[in-house]
């Protein structure tokens, strides 16, 4: 499309009452990113309340019309996802807005390739509208979907806003104080009056600065007809949520040896086929108990906002063959209609077949089933899919077919849980009861935890220098390398309440099948296999480096040097702030011009900042922070494992390192 253009979503699919808005943009770094928001407005153009804004900290509409996905990472930059349940949206609301804007001092002009696309209810795009005049602009509306009569049609706006998102909100009726000088105000009134602000236990809430009770943000009022002051409150994005505490109860057993009875045991467990009928009876029944946990995996996959219910061991007619036995069904009604998706589930590392997959794919397609989902330790990625399957194009009923890790379950489970909280404590407790029994060593529901069979192979290939490059095997290792970060990200985003995801540089327009290609090349040349993680509220990117020649595992961060102050002064201020991080922590100073600097151990440095300096005055351009540790051989998860190593080694250096290192730039409303 081009801007400014308009078409009515009707002519353009049939499966358009849920889509899905995509929102790209790439950056030369890697690091550049930007925070989706979506208002909903009145016939006037205006919002209704405050309750219409969606952002960050407040993703779902209660009625489903709305929920932010989050982002992806793509090989160009990163994709945020919106769902938009339109047969859910309020009678009264004309316009939906869907924007984007930057923090501290960013502008949309640093950024490549922004574009929208929408997709219908399977997953089929069904347009694109990119915006190539970017420039100055901290805000953009990338696009907005609004109602002619009965039917929905979208714009293709691209409207940059040099204000923010404080000149965006304006326009729309919403007062947003967007001035950084005002934080050490906020904190002020905050202490002055807490009374005035309702603290609200999720710690991810704390993602926003503290804001003056009066002009809280993201919406303090809404504009438009005078009227008395209101009094001074939060506003309702910032509801008191349950959240369990970071810290367990103290126990009452008499001894270790005692175990706390749980709601889903999982000590008898023995077999596969077992454990497949009891995760998914259980993760299914907690779908439906626990409806901010059902919706927040089913709007994905393009379900409404509405009554669900689950099923286990259906039995489906297969044309002249045995019935079918899907391990589950979901069925989420609204407005009379039905929402039906047949669910596949495979524990303990059990690969999914694309003959079961096609058997249910053909079954939903007869019976008007709108998607199946497969389940599995399997984490999918872009370009790579699971199992091949077959879609005839004569049918007009189309099926998608989506997949979900374990991993991604218990994530959500514990994002909710832990940092944005749930209705009622019986929620809390039921998903906590999920996570224990997904963290059992007998659930067989641990996530990606088996690097391959061509694991072994390749690494014995590089000791002995035998392995070539283009050998399929070497692109299967970086297959499972990405795996593996994709996951350490949803475990470390999980516990921090923050957006963890990773980092992929690549040249625009290449695809994932060449950048793993590439990346296999440079692994049967070097014998490494690298990642970058980008941390909400983190100054740097964390870097990986696996070399499979040494055995050993690097991570490592590079903070860039101040804009003030004396060098000395820096080195001081760094030995201060890595007081708790261990010892054989390694300081490397990064000089401009030099490939190197001076470098050493915290313990070294520690008597003697001064070390750190450069001899002859040359100018430094930050600090490198690194941990070594070795590398498990076996390509599983066990305690001897690659899979292991890798993740006690990111924790090890966030918790050591990078959590005593200070937030990055502030994050604004």
């Amino acid at each position: 499309m081009t801007k400014g253009g308009n078409v009515g979503l009707a002519a353009l699919s049939e499966d358009t009452g849920s889509v899905i808005l995509s929102l790209n943009w790439s950056s030369a770094t890697g690091d550049g990113d930007a925070d989706v928001s979506v208002l909903l407005l009145n016939g006037d153009g205006k919002v209704r309340g405050d309750a219409d804004f969606y952002f960050y900290n407040h993703p779902a509409a209660a009625d489903g019309s709305v929920q932010l996905l989050g982002k992806t990472p793509t090989a160009e930059g990163n994709e945020d996802r919106i769902s938009l349940d339109l047969t859910a949206a309020p009678a009264d609301v004309e316009r939906i807005v869907v924007a984007a804007s930057r923090y501290g001092g960013a502008r949309f002009g640093d950024l490549g390739d922004l574009r929208v696309t929408l997709a219908d209810r399977v997953g089929e795009t069904l347009l694109g509208f990119s915006i190539e005049d970017a420039d100055v602009e901290s805000a953009f509306i990338f696009g907005e979907l609004y109602r002619r009569g009965e039917e929905w049609k979208f714009r293709a706006v691209g409207q940059g806003y040099e204000s923010g998102l404080a000149g965006l909100a304006t326009d729309f009726g919403i007062d947003i104080d967007d001035d950084a000088a005002d934080e050490e105000t906020a904190d002020e009134v905050a202490d002055a009056a807490p009374e005035a602000v309702e603290q609200t236990p999720a710690p991810g809430a704390e993602r926003a600065p503290a804001i003056p009770a009066q002009t809280a943000a993201p919406t303090a009022r809404v504009t438009g007809e005078e009227s008395a002051p209101a009094p001074a409150r939060r506003p309702r994005t910032a509801k008191k949520k349950v959240t369990l505490p970071k810290v367990a109860k103290k126990s009452l057993a008499e001894n270790e040896s005692w175990r706390a009875a749980r709601l889903f045991p999982v000590s008898s467990l023995r077999y596969d086929r077992e454990r497949e009928m009891r995760a998914t009876s259980v993760l299914l029944s907690v779908m439906t108990q626990v409806p901010e946990f059902g919706r927040r995996l089913t709007a994905a996959f393009g379900a409404p906002a509405g009554r669900m219910e689950t099923f286990t061991e259906v039995s489906l007619p297969h044309g002249g063959n045995a019935p079918k036995r899907p391990d589950g069904v979901i069925r989420v009604e609204r407005a009379g209609k039905l929402w039906t998706a047949l669910v596949e589930t495979k524990t303990n590392g059990n690969p999914l077949t694309s003959e079961q997959v096609q058997d249910y794919m053909d079954i939903a397609a007869r019976r008007g089933y709108e998607a199946v989902i497969t389940l599995s330790n399997d984490v999918a990625l872009e370009g790579s899919p699971l199992v091949d399957v077959k879609v005839d194009g004569r049918r007009k009923h189309k099926v998608a077919l989506w997949h979900l890790s374990w991993a991604e379950v218990a994530h959500h489970a514990q994002m909710l849980i832990r940092h944005e909280g749930v209705g009622n404590t019986a929620h809390a407790w039921l998903l906590q009861e999920l996570l224990q029994y997904l963290q059992h060593e007998n659930s067989g529901c641990h996530g990606f935890q088996n690097m391959g069979p061509a694991w072994v192979p390749v690494r014995n290939g590089i000791d002995n220098e035998t392995l070539c490059q283009g050998d399929q095997r070497a692109i299967d290792v970086v297959e499972s390398w990405d795996r593996l970060i994709r996951q350490v990200c949803l475990r470390l985003g999980g516990e921090l309440g923050q957006k963890v995801l990773p980092v992929q540089r690549a040249r625009r327009g290449t695809d994932q099948s060449s950048r793993r290609a590439a990346m296999a090349d440079q692994l049967c040349e070097e014998g490494r296999l690298y990642a970058e993680l980008r941390i909400e509220g983190t100054s740097g990117i964390l870097a990986i480096v696996a070399d499979l020649r040494t055995g050993k595992l690097r991570t490592s961060i590079e903070i860039p040097a101040p804009d003030q102050g004396y060098p000395l002064t820096w080195a001081k201020r760094l030995v201060r702030q890595l007081a708790e991080a261990p010892a054989d922590l390694h300081v490397e100073t990064l000089v401009e011009g030099q490939s190197g600097g001076p470098r050493g151990t915290l313990e070294r440095l520690r008597p003697e900042p001064a070390d750190m300096l450069p001899k002859g005055g040359a100018r430094i351009t930050g600090f490198r922070l690194s941990l070594f540790k070795g590398m498990g051989s076996a390509r599983g998860n066990a305690e001897s494992g690659f899979i292991r190593s890798v993740d006690d080694a990111v924790d090890r250096f966030h918790s050591g390192v990078v959590a005593h290192l200070g937030s990055g730039p502030a994050r604004r409303p």
